[in-house]
């Protein structure tokens, strides 16, 4: 969902992208109870705990970072090899390799609380049980603007098995509304025959937006040792080979829940990426492997956005949301 103008709400100006350009853009949307000042979003895994990017991006520029994801203990992640590049993206294995909620909380947070943009914690359970333990301790602390539930990481078996599951994760998400006072978003898979199902069992249950896509299961192989070349044997793809799969989900799932915000990632380069998703229905984007190539990416995303938005005589970001059309009627 979308609002309007509103007064006291700043909006970005396109003069501070290019100079001599006076019209100003309004980049404001709302996903539920989320209100981000601009579209554009970093992907959990991509952007590290946010401080290591610090150097490279205005983070107060972004509509929000979501740092890389937590679970509940320390854990090490899948041996090594787990990336690989492919001819259009990256395969990972890395396995939500991370230093555990307490350390998050005690060592992360007081840093992110000060970066000037929406903050969004991204946190994986091995069971509901423990999801909603770490949404619950995570409600309590200040400086977060809102929960992802990484339900469809496929380098970790529970995860894949939650997400895969309608009602799993229609249960999930309830149980975390009423542990959690923050917005919740849940961050679904692509790897099932019927995404929509699973993106509405997350609305009925009260999720604030859902997340789509995670990566796309695949290999690669040594054909020379008779070996995959992940240590894990198979990974996440993610960067532009998923692009069409990610826009044909969004779609999808734009049409079938027009109520329910979505927030798109999979191949985001630039802006016209970005833009394609947000006339399929996307309200907002997370930039992820771009980031790995140019560090500025999200950033780069966000001032193409600005001014093609103001080269096209558009005023505000909500106008083209969802105004994707059929060419069958």
């Amino acid at each position: 969902m979308i609002k309007g103008n509103s007064p006291g709400r700043p909006v970005a100006a396109v003069g501070d992208v290019e100079e001599g350009l006076a019209a100003v853009v309004d980049l404001r949307v709302d996903l539920g109870r989320l209100s981000l000042e601009n579209p554009v979003l970093t992907a959990s895994g991509t952007f590290g705990y946010v401080r290591e990017m610090a150097g490279f991006v205005r983070l107060e520029r972004l509509g929000g970072v979501v740092p890389k994801t937590v679970t509940q203990r320390p854990r090490a992640g899948n041996p090594t090899p787990r990336t690989v590049e492919t001819r259009a993206g990256l395969l990972n294995a890395i396995g939500l390799d991370n230093d555990g909620l307490d350390h998050f909380r005690e060592h992360h947070l007081p840093y992110l609380r000060t970066v000037g943009t929406a903050v969004i914690a991204n946190i994986a359970g091995e069971d509901e049980d423990q999801f909603v333990a770490m949404a619950e301790a995570l409600g309590g602390e200040p400086g977060l603007a809102a929960v992802e539930l990484n339900v469809s990481c496929p380098n970790v078996s529970h995860g894949l098995d939650l997400g895969i599951d309608a009602r799993a994760v229609g249960r999930l998400v309830r149980r975390v509304r009423e542990a959690c006072p923050l917005p919740v978003i849940a961050k679904l898979t692509p790897n099932v025959t019927d995404v929509v199902a699973i993106a509405a069992a997350a609305a009925e249950a009260g999720a604030d937006a859902v997340t789509l896509i995670n990566t796309v299961r695949g290999m690669a192989v040594d054909w020379r040792r008779r070996r995959p070349i992940l240590a894990n044997d198979v990974g996440g793809l993610s960067g532009p080979a998923i692009k069409p799969i990610a826009l044909r989900i969004v779609w999808d799932v734009a049409r079938a829940l027009p109520s329910l915000p979505i927030i798109a990632v999979g191949g985001i380069a630039d802006a016209d990426d970005a833009l394609e998703f947000l006339v399929a229905g996307a309200s907002a984007v997370q930039v992820g492997t771009a980031t790995f190539y140019n560090p500025a990416a999200a950033e780069a995303v966000l001032d193409g956005i600005i001014r093609k938005l103001d080269e096209a005589g558009v005023a505000s970001v909500a106008e083209i949301i969802g105004s994707l059309r059929s060419n069958r009627g």
